[in-house]
């Protein structure tokens, strides 16, 4: 399916709906009762039916309760109609704790690392790209962020400066199904996305190493060999065959802007395909908080404000905001500094509260080592931790001498919680 046909974006209307207890699904946001939150069990007035037990559990003290009813149309983005055969949302919960996909992921990561590398150079010396191998990497991810997606996100996290090109292109890749998940894209969806984030870059193989390397400003003349790699990765793709159809247009799209003002045709945002779009997002916050020979990374936050700045000129504005929704105010991996003066490391997101994720505390208020220990900031909410857990500043990885590598790699992620 071409990513053509999806250029467009999703109006959203919410209706509350009463439902028989017996008609309560998993999946379904329950925003009311029929009697006082107090009289239950349930500490937040408003939650994600997440299991049988929930509803179970609802079943002993309510007949009726309220969800929210979320109802979508598909705008066009070039009639600016709404279609009748819009393509449908679909919506996903994570299947198990990130804990257990957590002991999955690290030898998938790691695996995905290699294979990224291994396909990148046979591109560089061959002109050729293995599409079943990448096919099956992708295919490994997606299974991953459908069972949880913050374990694999976290990964994203441990960067080797020597390794930027392929890392970069396995980290987009990421990201990328994780913001299809949340767009509420089908799982063939998924795989297509991923696709198109491992290969967005593939052109950059034909690209000079000292021009690719280079520590310094690019002359106006490196920077167009340069941005030349989005025409390089397209007729590379394009001699792939059928097997990267989908990432034919992204490679060639994805610094493109909504303003017209990218490269290397100049579109304006009707013309910008939609998976171009999400890749162009994505690939830029990657870009952005990745150490780089000529600079420094930038702190998730920090990133994710220049997008949202940019919204609507540069990047889509609605997949913008959903973006934000994705990686959360703290992404897994981030490295934070609560208001007590602790450091840590962010864990696992929060999607009702996303300003209180579970962090791993790895510095006291001095920032001196301390043992480690996982703090659900969740509990500040329900009036069980003391506010001087808050987050009060974010930093780039490497910060107070923590690096999301050396924690990940001492399997800090996998111990019991």
């Amino acid at each position: 399916m071409s990513s053509e046909i999806h250029s467009g974006h999703f109006v959203s209307n919410t209706e509350t709906k009463k439902l028989h207890i017996s008609e309560l699904q998993i999946g379904m946001w329950v925003s009311k009762l029929d009697r006082d939150w107090l009289e239950t069990p349930f500490l937040m007035q408003g939650f994600l039916v997440e299991s049988m037990e929930d509803i179970e559990t609802l079943a002993e003290f309510c007949e009726h309760v309220w969800v929210d009813v979320h109802e979508e149309q598909w705008v066009d983005n070039f009639s600016n109609k709404t279609l009748k055969n819009a393509p449908k949302r679909q919506r996903y919960i994570n299947k198990i704790p990130v804990r257990e996909e957590n002991q999955k992921v690290f030898g998938v990561y790691r695996e995905a690392r290699r294979i990224t590398k291994s396909l990148l150079d046979e591109a560089r010396l061959s002109s050729v790209i293995n599409t079943e191998q990448a096919k099956g990497l992708v295919n490994e991810c997606v299974d991953s962020i459908l069972r949880n997606a913050d374990a694999l996100m976290w990964m994203s996290k441990i960067r080797s400066q020597d390794e930027y090109t392929a890392e970069h292109c396995l980290n987009v890749c990421i990201l990328a199904i994780a913001f299809a998940r949340q767009l509420g894209y089908a799982e063939n969806e998924l795989h297509d996305i991923g696709m198109c984030g491992l290969l967005h870059d593939v052109g950059k193989m034909k690209v000079p190493l000292e021009i690719l390397n280079k520590p310094g400003r690019l002359t106006d003349e490196e920077l167009k060999i340069m941005q030349r790699h989005t025409t390089y990765g397209r007729n590379l793709l394009m001699s792939a065959g059928s097997g990267a159809a989908q990432a034919v247009d992204v490679a060639w799209s994805h610094h493109e802007r909504m303003d017209g003002k990218g490269y290397p045709r100049g579109l304006t945002d009707s013309k910008i395909g939609r998976y171009a779009r999400i890749i162009a997002i994505v690939d830029a916050f990657d870009a952005m908080t990745a150490h780089r020979v000529y600079k420094p990374a930038f702190p998730a936050t920090k990133a994710l404000k220049i997008i949202f700045h940019e919204r609507g000129t540069h990047y889509d504005k609605e997949l913008t905001e959903v973006f934000l929704k994705t990686v959360g105010l703290y992404p897994p991996g981030s490295v934070v500094e609560l208001v007590n003066g602790e450091i840590g490391l962010v864990v696992e997101t929060n999607q009702r509260y996303r300003q209180l994720p579970k962090v791993i505390i790895l510095r006291d208020a001095n920032k001196v080592p301390v043992k480690e220990k996982i703090i659900d900031l969740a509990l500040i909410e329900q009036g069980k931790l003391d506010k001087c857990f808050l987050i009060k500043d974010t930093h780039a990885d490497g910060a107070f001498n923590v690096s999301v590598r050396e924690y990940q790699e001492k399997g800090l992620m996998f111990r019991s919680r």
